[in-house]
Protein backbone atom coordinates (compact mmCIF):
# COMPACT_ATOMS: atom_id res chain seq x y z
CA UNK A 1 0.00 0.00 0.00
CA UNK A 2 2.77 2.32 0.82
CA UNK A 3 4.59 1.86 -2.79
CA UNK A 4 1.24 2.30 -4.48
CA UNK A 5 0.23 5.22 -2.90
CA UNK A 6 3.53 6.69 -3.21
CA UNK A 7 3.30 5.90 -7.10
CA UNK A 8 0.00 7.72 -7.22
CA UNK A 9 1.42 10.81 -5.42
CA UNK A 10 3.31 11.06 -8.13
CA UNK A 11 1.65 10.82 -10.92
CA UNK A 12 -0.95 13.20 -9.53
CA UNK A 13 2.36 15.71 -9.11
CA UNK A 14 3.58 15.16 -12.80
CA UNK A 15 -0.49 15.63 -13.84
CA UNK A 16 -0.76 18.63 -11.99
CA UNK A 17 2.57 20.32 -13.52
CA UNK A 18 1.08 20.26 -16.79
CA UNK A 19 -2.62 22.51 -15.49
CA UNK A 20 -2.41 25.86 -17.73
CA UNK A 21 -4.79 27.65 -20.20
CA UNK A 22 -5.31 25.69 -22.86
CA UNK A 23 -4.43 22.20 -22.15
CA UNK A 24 -7.71 19.97 -22.71
CA UNK A 25 -8.59 17.11 -20.26
CA UNK A 26 -7.69 14.82 -22.83
CA UNK A 27 -3.84 15.54 -23.00
CA UNK A 28 -4.13 15.24 -18.96
CA UNK A 29 -5.50 12.08 -19.38
CA UNK A 30 -2.68 10.86 -21.64
CA UNK A 31 0.04 12.49 -19.12
CA UNK A 32 -1.31 10.39 -15.97
CA UNK A 33 -2.04 7.03 -18.58
CA UNK A 34 1.74 7.35 -19.66
CA UNK A 35 3.10 8.46 -16.22
CA UNK A 36 1.38 5.41 -14.45
CA UNK A 37 2.48 2.57 -17.13
CA UNK A 38 6.19 3.79 -16.86
CA UNK A 39 5.77 3.01 -13.29
CA UNK A 40 4.67 -0.21 -14.48
CA UNK A 41 1.39 -0.05 -12.87
CA UNK A 42 -2.09 0.56 -14.34
CA UNK A 43 -4.66 2.97 -13.75
CA UNK A 44 -7.60 1.41 -11.64
CA UNK A 45 -10.00 4.01 -13.34
CA UNK A 46 -9.56 3.03 -16.98
CA UNK A 47 -12.50 0.12 -17.69
CA UNK A 48 -13.82 0.41 -14.13
CA UNK A 49 -17.55 0.02 -14.48
CA UNK A 50 -17.14 1.09 -18.24
CA UNK A 51 -15.47 4.42 -17.21
CA UNK A 52 -13.57 4.48 -20.48
CA UNK A 53 -10.49 7.19 -18.77
CA UNK A 54 -7.29 6.71 -16.74
CA UNK A 55 -8.28 9.58 -14.90
CA UNK A 56 -10.98 11.62 -13.82
CA UNK A 57 -11.09 15.23 -13.97
CA UNK A 58 -13.76 17.43 -12.38
CA UNK A 59 -13.81 20.96 -13.86
CA UNK A 60 -16.08 23.70 -12.09
CA UNK A 61 -19.22 22.38 -11.40
CA UNK A 62 -18.70 19.05 -11.97
CA UNK A 63 -18.04 17.41 -8.57
CA UNK A 64 -16.45 14.14 -9.57
CA UNK A 65 -15.78 11.67 -11.84
CA UNK A 66 -15.30 13.81 -14.73
CA UNK A 67 -14.18 12.35 -18.39
CA UNK A 68 -11.58 13.75 -20.28
CA UNK A 69 -12.46 15.08 -23.60
CA UNK A 70 -11.52 18.00 -25.82
CA UNK A 71 -12.62 20.86 -23.56
CA UNK A 72 -9.59 23.40 -23.25
CA UNK A 73 -9.03 24.57 -19.70
CA UNK A 74 -9.55 28.21 -19.24
CA UNK A 75 -7.67 30.97 -17.11
CA UNK A 76 -10.04 31.05 -14.09
CA UNK A 77 -11.29 27.75 -13.76
CA UNK A 78 -10.64 25.12 -11.42
CA UNK A 79 -9.75 21.29 -11.96
CA UNK A 80 -9.74 18.47 -9.45
CA UNK A 81 -7.76 15.40 -10.80
CA UNK A 82 -8.40 11.93 -9.25
CA UNK A 83 -5.87 9.70 -9.69
CA UNK A 84 -6.26 5.86 -8.88
CA UNK A 85 -3.01 3.55 -9.50
CA UNK A 86 -3.10 -0.45 -9.15
CA UNK A 87 0.75 -1.75 -8.65
CA UNK A 88 1.99 -5.50 -7.14
CA UNK A 89 -1.76 -5.84 -6.30
CA UNK A 90 -3.36 -3.02 -4.22
CA UNK A 91 -4.43 0.69 -5.30
CA UNK A 92 -2.97 3.71 -4.15
CA UNK A 93 -6.04 6.81 -4.55
CA UNK A 94 -5.86 10.45 -4.04
CA UNK A 95 -7.11 13.61 -5.66
CA UNK A 96 -6.84 17.18 -5.31
CA UNK A 97 -8.23 20.53 -6.84
CA UNK A 98 -6.02 22.92 -8.60
CA UNK A 99 -6.67 26.55 -9.98
CA UNK A 100 -5.72 27.20 -13.53
CA UNK A 101 -3.86 30.66 -14.09
CA UNK A 102 -5.10 33.09 -12.13
CA UNK A 103 -9.20 32.35 -10.46
CA UNK A 104 -11.48 34.44 -8.36
CA UNK A 105 -11.60 35.48 -4.44
CA UNK A 106 -14.36 32.62 -4.22
CA UNK A 107 -13.06 29.54 -5.98
CA UNK A 108 -9.58 30.59 -3.72
CA UNK A 109 -11.72 30.27 -0.77
CA UNK A 110 -13.40 27.13 -1.42
CA UNK A 111 -10.58 25.11 -2.53
CA UNK A 112 -9.04 26.47 0.76
CA UNK A 113 -11.72 25.34 2.65
CA UNK A 114 -12.23 21.75 1.07
CA UNK A 115 -8.67 21.13 2.36
CA UNK A 116 -9.51 22.46 5.66
CA UNK A 117 -12.21 20.41 5.14
CA UNK A 118 -10.02 17.04 4.87
CA UNK A 119 -7.34 17.77 7.06
CA UNK A 120 -9.59 18.66 10.32
CA UNK A 121 -11.01 14.91 9.12
CA UNK A 122 -7.61 13.12 9.10
CA UNK A 123 -6.28 15.04 12.31
CA UNK A 124 -9.43 12.57 14.25
CA UNK A 125 -8.16 9.28 12.87
CA UNK A 126 -6.40 7.19 15.48
CA UNK A 127 -7.51 3.35 16.82
CA UNK A 128 -11.04 3.43 18.64
CA UNK A 129 -12.28 6.50 16.45
CA UNK A 130 -15.45 5.88 14.26
CA UNK A 131 -16.10 6.39 11.42
CA UNK A 132 -19.16 8.36 11.75
CA UNK A 133 -17.29 10.91 13.48
CA UNK A 134 -15.80 12.48 10.94
CA UNK A 135 -18.76 14.52 9.41
CA UNK A 136 -19.06 15.99 12.53
CA UNK A 137 -15.90 18.34 11.53
CA UNK A 138 -16.07 18.52 7.74
CA UNK A 139 -19.40 19.66 7.64
CA UNK A 140 -19.91 22.26 9.96
CA UNK A 141 -16.60 24.12 8.80
CA UNK A 142 -17.55 24.15 5.13
CA UNK A 143 -21.19 25.74 6.69
CA UNK A 144 -19.05 28.21 8.20
CA UNK A 145 -17.18 28.83 4.75
CA UNK A 146 -20.40 29.15 3.27
CA UNK A 147 -20.72 25.53 1.62
CA UNK A 148 -22.38 22.61 1.39
CA UNK A 149 -21.17 18.92 1.95
CA UNK A 150 -22.14 16.50 -0.83
CA UNK A 151 -23.94 13.34 0.59
CA UNK A 152 -24.56 11.25 -2.17
CA UNK A 153 -20.63 10.05 -2.58
CA UNK A 154 -17.94 9.09 0.74
CA UNK A 155 -14.74 7.53 0.88
CA UNK A 156 -14.24 4.18 0.94
CA UNK A 157 -11.55 1.46 2.47
CA UNK A 158 -9.04 0.17 -0.09
CA UNK A 159 -6.30 -2.30 -0.23
CA UNK A 160 -6.21 -5.26 -3.02
CA UNK A 161 -9.84 -3.72 -3.89
CA UNK A 162 -10.49 -0.42 -5.52
CA UNK A 163 -13.66 0.19 -3.34
CA UNK A 164 -14.72 -1.63 -0.19
CA UNK A 165 -15.84 -1.18 3.33
CA UNK A 166 -15.61 0.84 5.14
CA UNK A 167 -17.79 4.01 3.74
CA UNK A 168 -16.45 6.87 4.86
CA UNK A 169 -19.66 9.40 4.78
CA UNK A 170 -18.76 13.50 4.68
CA UNK A 171 -21.57 14.84 6.40
CA UNK A 172 -22.93 15.28 9.96
CA UNK A 173 -25.37 12.85 11.96
CA UNK A 174 -24.69 9.81 9.82
CA UNK A 175 -25.14 6.32 10.16
CA UNK A 176 -21.67 5.06 9.34
CA UNK A 177 -20.64 1.74 10.44
CA UNK A 178 -17.45 0.94 11.68
CA UNK A 179 -14.22 1.61 14.08
CA UNK A 180 -10.57 2.46 12.90
CA UNK A 181 -8.29 -0.09 13.91
CA UNK A 182 -4.61 -0.45 13.37
CA UNK A 183 -3.96 -1.70 9.82
CA UNK A 184 -6.81 -0.42 8.27
CA UNK A 185 -6.47 1.76 5.25
CA UNK A 186 -9.04 4.09 3.61
CA UNK A 187 -9.92 7.42 2.00
CA UNK A 188 -11.38 10.51 3.39
CA UNK A 189 -12.65 12.83 0.46
CA UNK A 190 -14.91 15.31 1.06
CA UNK A 191 -16.38 16.99 -1.71
CA UNK A 192 -17.12 20.63 -1.00
CA UNK A 193 -19.74 22.81 -3.15
CA UNK A 194 -19.77 26.58 -2.82
CA UNK A 195 -23.04 28.02 -1.57
CA UNK A 196 -25.48 25.77 0.33
CA UNK A 197 -27.00 23.27 -2.05
CA UNK A 198 -25.32 19.77 -1.74
CA UNK A 199 -27.35 17.99 -4.48
CA UNK A 200 -25.87 16.35 -7.34
CA UNK A 201 -27.02 16.06 -10.53
CA UNK A 202 -25.86 13.34 -13.17
CA UNK A 203 -24.85 13.78 -16.78
CA UNK A 204 -26.16 11.28 -19.48
CA UNK A 205 -22.89 9.38 -19.58
CA UNK A 206 -23.58 8.04 -15.93
CA UNK A 207 -20.67 8.98 -14.31
CA UNK A 208 -20.01 13.09 -14.39
CA UNK A 209 -21.83 14.38 -11.35
CA UNK A 210 -22.19 18.21 -11.00
CA UNK A 211 -24.00 20.47 -8.71
CA UNK A 212 -27.68 21.29 -9.74
CA UNK A 213 -27.11 25.18 -9.49
CA UNK A 214 -24.01 25.07 -11.70
CA UNK A 215 -22.07 26.36 -8.44
CA UNK A 216 -18.26 25.38 -7.98
CA UNK A 217 -16.80 22.57 -5.98
CA UNK A 218 -13.79 21.64 -4.63
CA UNK A 219 -12.51 18.19 -3.55
CA UNK A 220 -9.00 16.59 -1.89
CA UNK A 221 -8.23 12.95 -0.95
CA UNK A 222 -5.66 10.93 0.80
CA UNK A 223 -5.26 7.40 1.11
CA UNK A 224 -4.55 6.82 5.13
CA UNK A 225 -2.98 3.85 7.45
CA UNK A 226 -4.31 3.43 10.91
CA UNK A 227 -1.61 2.65 13.07
CA UNK A 228 -1.47 1.49 16.55
CA UNK A 229 -1.18 5.07 17.64
CA UNK A 230 -2.56 7.27 15.20
CA UNK A 231 -2.38 7.35 11.25
CA UNK A 232 -0.42 7.60 8.34
CA UNK A 233 -1.07 9.69 5.58
CA UNK A 234 0.12 7.11 2.35
CA UNK A 235 -0.43 9.41 0.02
CA UNK A 236 0.65 12.80 1.67
CA UNK A 237 2.84 14.90 -0.70
CA UNK A 238 6.50 14.87 -0.56
CA UNK A 239 7.57 17.42 2.34
CA UNK A 240 4.55 16.72 4.35
CA UNK A 241 5.05 15.21 7.63
CA UNK A 242 2.27 12.45 6.74
CA UNK A 243 1.98 11.43 11.02
CA UNK A 244 0.67 15.33 11.56
CA UNK A 245 -0.47 16.08 8.04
Amino acid sequence: MRTACRLAREVLDTAASHIRPGITTDEIDEVVHNATIERNAYPSTLNYRNFPKSVCTSVNEVICHGIPDQRKLQEGDIINIDVTLYYDGFHGDLNATYPVGRIDEESTNLIRTAHECLRNAIHLCKPGALFRDLGKVIEPHARQEGCATVRQYCGHGINDLFHCAPNVPHYSKNRAIGTMKPGMTFTIEPMINFGHNWDVAHWPDDWTAVTVDGKRSAQFEETLLITETGYEVLTAAKGTDRFKY
